[in-house]
This record gives structure tokens, C-alpha cells and sequence, in this order.
């Protein structure tokens, strides 16, 4: 998100797309179990009782966004100006943000959105996880100069 379209008015058909497609993915967060941290580090812990689980939530996540991906460019983008597909290089700020994020994921079994799901449950872990993440995303903007053009 660009610092322009923080304030944007948004209309009330986009809104509502917005809702449906958080509900849709909280949905299969639950469905899947994918909000109990605990079946998380169970995908992570690789050489001990290791839950492939999370192989088959990805899975369905990819082939649905590429479904989706290709209906759209396909079906409804005539005339509309879609996302390019040209990948960025990588370099040493995505390797230290992913890595930062695949560290506090291992150990807390928490990645956003599951943590935003446990919050509406109360949940102590992301009680703690939430607003620590929330710091962590302001200290990354404000100091690093994240979501900014480079």
C-alpha cells in the first residue's frame, strides 16, 4: 500500500469484496486449524512429529489464487490495468524482513493472519503476538522505510 492510498475513500461494492475475502480466508484458517499455533510448529518441527498439513493448505492456496489469477487476466481484463507479473530481484532487505518473519513465526506459530484470528478469540499468546507485531511493522516503516518505493 502506497502512503496515498492510506486515506482513500474506498466505494461500498469494494468494501464489501474487501469483507468477503476476509471472511472467506479467516473461514479456511479455521477450517484448515490453522489458527492453533501449535499445528503450525508441528509443519515446522521437520525432525521430530512433523504436520504436513499446512503442505495441503498452500496447495489449495496456490491453485486457487492462480485459478483466479488466470480467470482474471483471461476473462476480465480487457481494458483494465492488472498487476505485471515482472518479479523483483532479491536482495539483502527481503532476506532480512522474511527472515525476520520466519523467525517470529517458528517461534510464536503465529504469521498475521492467524494471529488477528486468536485476538478475536482472546487468546493470551496473541494478545502478546499482536501488538508486538503491529510495533514491529510501524519500527519497519518509520526506521527502514518499508512499503516505500526504493
Amino acid at each position: 500500500m502506497k502512503a496515498e492510498d492510506v486515506g482513500a475513500q474506498r466505494p461500498l461494492p469494494h468494501l464489501v469484496l474487501i469483507l468477503i475475502a476476509g471472511g472467506l480466508f479467516g473461514t479456511g484458517l479455521a477450517i484448515s486449524g490453522m489458527t492453533d499455533p501449535a499445528r503450525v510448529i508441528g509443519f515446522l518441527d521437520v525432525f521430530g512429529r512433523w504436520d504436513p498439513a499446512l503442505v495441503f493448505v498452500m496447495a489449495g492456496a496456490v491453485a486457487s489464487y492462480g485459478l483466479g489469477a488466470f480467470a482474471l487476466r483471461r476473462f476480465a481484463g480487457a481494458g483494465k490495468k492488472l498487476p505485471t507479473t515482472k518479479s523483483e530481484p532479491i536482495d539483502r532487505r527481503l532476506v532480512i524482513g522474511a527472515s525476520i518473519f520466519g523467525v517470529g513465526w517458528g517461534l510464536s506459530g503465529f504469521c498475521p493472519g492467524p494471529a488477528l484470528a486468536n485476538l478475536g478469540a482472546l487468546r493470551i499468546e496473541a494478545l502478546v503476538f499482536v501488538p508486538a507485531m503491529v510495533i514491529g511493522m510501524v519500527i519497519a516503516q518509520q526506521v527502514f522505510g518499508a512499503d516505500s518505493e526504493q
